[in-house]
């Protein structure tokens, strides 16, 4: 299979001005999944690696550590309410406007800089072997479940679950997998059909909490820092 890696990067972040570009121990933040993506690149398991950004900043700095610019991202699809899934076939059908054509993309956000070339790997390597149109990372939750949550209406706490309040265990209550946004990889058909990045029963795969870190806010940001 031919596929095409795809760094979604837009410049207009809100939350943390300047997140993707941000300094995190003396890297900008793409640079922890630029790296790991090149490495499938050298390893010959991708054919590029792309990021789609709409910022020439980004654009430059992205470029200085080795990944491909071939466009800014239109406007149009890089404002506030704009999908990945536009940046993804935007993506798309410029290659196949110049004869390149892929059969799955994988799209790496930037804001997961801890999953790592082995992640990559070896998701990569699930993917291939089954019969799926997509595949999403999670990690495994045991503590968090619908037993202890609930929706708030004014002071009172309406629970997700009717058994919230009759002791049970938490040995005795199922896992959970929480979609950490690390890892993303679509068969172009299934994109082209459905305008879709995740279909309906994705193939899950799993990574460690650690490494599912998605930063979002400033104290995501101190986090990792601290970690590193």
């Amino acid at each position: 299979m031919k596929f095409l890696v795809i760094i979604p990067a837009r410049g207009g972040s809100k939350g943390i001005p300047n997140k993707n570009i941000i300094d995190v121990c003396g890297k900008p933040l793409i640079q922890y999944t630029i790296d790991s993506a090149l490495k499938l690149k050298e390893s010959k398991l991708v054919e590029r690696v792309i990021v789609s950004t709409d910022c020439h900043k980004i654009a430059d700095i992205s470029e200085s550590l080795g990944a491909e610019i071939p466009f800014l991202r239109p406007s149009s699809i890089s404002n506030d309410s704009s999908k990945t899934i536009d940046s993804i076939i935007h993506a798309l059908s410029h290659y196949e406007k110049l004869g390149f054509f892929y059969d799955a993309v994988i799209i790496l956000q930037p804001t997961s800089p801890l999953r790592n070339y082995e992640d990559l790997m070896n998701s990569l390597d699930f993917f291939i072997a089954q019969p799926c149109d997509s595949l999403i990372s999670a990690y495994k939750e045991e503590t968090i479940n619908r037993l202890i949550m609930y929706h708030k209406n004014g002071d009172i706490a309406h629970p997700l679950d009717k058994n919230h309040n009759v002791g049970v265990r938490r040995q005795e209550h199922d896992s959970v997998y929480i979609r950490n946004g690390a890892i993303y990889i679509t068969k172009t058909d299934y994109i082209k059909k459905s305008n879709k990045i995740i279909a309906t029963t994705p193939l899950l795969f799993e990574m460690s909490k650690t490494n599912s870190i998605n930063i979002d806010s400033y104290s995501d940001l101190e986090y990792l820092r601290n970690f590193l």
